[in-house]
């Protein structure tokens, strides 16, 4: 349960359920409907439906994890635009890596290079200081794929010490307030936090009822 309002905290997933329990609240249809889709995926996918590729690693060894102080992840278009025009575009990053995936709404290439081009979520790093990572994720991560997508990025990279900020974007007319959203200049920004969190928070926390879905929100 979260302490105050703006707390960022862990919800129940569905990911641990088991087959059986699952399948009780299935119809044959959806069951039906379910395997084709999977039959899909990973028929696209030989590793699985989603797959990380790093090509650089600290210390130079695949088994270590990446040690990463700052990492900053942009979810949707319109976020990874923002990072394209205000923070990429210089030559003070480079690709470091990948996540490869297959869904109805999002194809990757096959190809195992590392390429702008072969992924709309990829990895950079500041080449002035490695720890500091960003993600550029302008894919869509279907819901059944996000414990994954979460699991595998961040089993790569070393917990201590490590500060994520996700950005991300909605329609202001999804946005609940009591005055007219015709009169909210847009766009706007506000924040949710962690209690981990102390340093200043850089706009408004953002105000009851308004919550955050999908991939940000996990």
């Amino acid at each position: 349960m979260a302490t105050f309002f703006g707390e960022v905290v862990v919800a129940p997933s569905r990911a641990g359920l088991d087959e059986e329990e699952e399948a009780r609240e299935e119809t044959p249809e959806d069951r039906e409907i379910r395997r084709e889709i999977e039959k899909k995926r990973y028929g696209q996918c030989c590793s699985g439906e989603i797959d990380v590729l790093w090509t650089w690693k600290s210390g130079g060894c695949a088994e270590e994890p990446l040690v990463c102080s700052r990492f900053i992840v942009a979810i949707g278009r319109n976020a990874a635009a923002f990072l394209s025009s205000f923070i990429l575009d210089s030559v003070c990053w480079e690709v470091v890596g990948v996540v490869k995936l297959w869904n109805e709404w999002c194809r990757t290439s096959s190809t195992t290079n590392v390429l702008p081009t072969d992924s709309f979520c990829l990895f950079y790093r500041l080449i002035s200081d490695p720890t500091v990572l960003l993600c550029q994720c302008s894919c869509y991560v279907a819901e059944d794929q996000q414990f994954q997508w979460l699991e595998k990025v961040f089993g790569s990279m070393q917990k201590k010490g490590l500060q994520v900020t996700i950005l991300s974007t909605c329609p202001v007319a999804d946005y609940k307030t009591q005055e007219s959203t015709l009169t909210l200049a847009s766009p706007f920004l506000k924040a949710l936090k962690t209690k981990e969190f102390q340093d200043p928070v850089c706009c408004p926390l953002l105000e009851q009822p308004n919550i955050v879905r999908d991939l940000p929100a996990a």
